[in-house]
């Protein structure tokens, strides 16, 4: 039977490797695609910890729909935010993004 601890340590897993390439990649594509796999490890908690605490409650489920709907407005806004670098600088690589000056 597969148990709370199953689907805690899958989204750890998912959280973690999420991180790992928030922290090393070099583009902002990747790092925007990075935060998406951290926010879907963290909808796994919100509808595991629903699902065997409050079964009866759609607590869970009402926050991973908010938490995808942010996400979506993040990824909007991201990819706006890149394609208006990119037209500008001519590179998506987040160590050459550092200055200030267009």
């Amino acid at each position: 039977m597969i148990g709370m601890a199953h689907f805690l340590t899958v989204a750890a897993i998912i959280f973690a490797i999420g991180l790992y390439g928030v922290l090393t990649k070099r583009t902002i594509i990747g790092i925007l695609m990075s935060i998406e796999l951290m926010l879907n490890a963290v909808n796994i908690n919100l509808i595991t910890f629903s699902h065997f605490i409050t079964p009866e409650a759609l607590t869970g489920q009402v926050f991973a729909i908010f938490t995808i709907t942010v996400a979506a407005a993040e990824v909007a806004v991201g990819l706006a935010m890149v394609f208006r670098v990119y037209h500008d600088r001519n590179t998506v690589h987040a160590a050459r993004l550092d200055e200030m000056h267009w």
